[in-house]
């Protein structure tokens, strides 16, 4: 379909290329307000995902094995921040003007980040479950060094996997389509990978995020019942059930981000295999890039060691000496 500019002239991605694509019609108006758009939540995401990568870095007390696995969560989430100016660009001058290296490229990394979210999510839910089915085998289950060697796994493992997947289907070169221009950046991949990214990166690892955090949730329900009844009966409540009480909180905070990512995912890989319509698709798209600057806001909401964190670092008091042993979990400090 040919777009025309307001004054019926067609114009093109590279005017002086014979086989460059059509630039798509949009006003004015529109255009200023897709890149404020943009602009605002690329800086949103950057920013508010970077004062998760400082606190956690920052604070001896969070490190642990859950946080771990939060920091490089907002690490991807921040990738995703720093490349939405040009996955912007590419949506709304609907051309592609960096060339079909940067292509390759560019398109290795969004899977990567995309992989990295999700692969991250997993190893969350399978924090969780250890954490609220076997609290006692926990500390020797899931250990820092095990949860490091298991991230540093999955970015190593899909990094390969997107490299492999985009240079094997050449997401660029003109010669595996006879009807796709010069000057666009999208993939172009047979059904066997087609398949075989459905798989990996939708139908497993939703799989297993839906059937571990079910089975959270039912033990956390079970868990919640017999505390309470406790509290009420006027009976002593241990440290164990105050312990199983606060990984029961823990789960449930993160149990939201998994949900609000799986409702921004789903619908997005089930339109996408199923719906036509270009604009559906590309509003889907933004609303799973939206996601990468809503985990703070949770992390914000239930977390308030994230709160006083940020306070920390807005009044620059992290350059202070020993700030890292500060515990941030006391009532009175900051």
């Amino acid at each position: 379909m040919a777009y025309e500019t307001e004054d019926h002239e067609t114009q093109y991605c590279f005017p002086a290329v014979n086989s460059s694509c059509i630039k798509g019609k949009r006003s004015k108006y529109e255009y200023n307000i897709m890149y404020v758009f943009v602009s605002l939540l690329s800086a949103w995401t950057v920013f508010l995902n970077l004062l998760v990568i400082i606190s956690i870095s920052h604070f001896k007390k969070l490190h642990t094995p859950t946080n771990l696995i939060i920091l490089s969560l907002a690490v991807a989430d921040m990738l995703m921040g720093v490349l939405l100016p040009i996955e912007g660009s590419r949506q709304i001058e609907t051309c592609w003007y960096f060339g079909d290296t940067f292509c390759r490229l560019f398109m290795i990394i969004l899977g990567l980040v995309f992989s990295g979210s999700l692969s991250n999510l997993v190893l969350i839910a399978v924090d969780r479950y250890v954490a609220v089915y076997h609290p006692l085998q926990y500390p020797q289950k899931i250990t820092t060094t095990k949860t490091l060697v298991s991230i540093c796994l999955s970015w190593v493992c899909f990094s390969t996997y997107n490299t492999i997947l985009v240079i094997d289907n050449e997401y660029v070169d003109t010669s595996l389509r006879t009807d796709m221009c010069y000057g666009k950046c999208f993939p172009v991949g047979g059904f066997a990978w087609f398949v075989t990214d459905l798989f990996v990166s939708f139908i497993l690892p939703c799989t297993l995020i839906i059937t571990l955090y079910l089975r959270i949730f039912y033990v956390v329900h079970q868990q919640v019942k017999v505390i309470n009844s406790l509290m009420k009966g006027g009976k002593c409540v241990t440290d164990g059930s105050l312990r199983r009480k606060s990984e029961n909180k823990a789960a449930l905070t993160l149990g939201i981000i998994v949900i609000v990512y799986m409702l921004c995912f789903i619908p997005y890989y089930i339109c996408s295999m199923s719906v036509n319509s270009s604009t559906t698709i590309n509003v889907l798209t933004w609303v799973l890039y939206t996601n990468s600057g809503l985990n703070p806001l949770i992390y914000a909401l239930f977390y308030p060691w994230f709160k006083k964190t940020v306070k920390h670092i807005l009044t620059l008091k992290i350059f202070q000496p020993a700030s890292s042993l500060v515990d941030i979990f006391t009532k009175h400090q900051l």
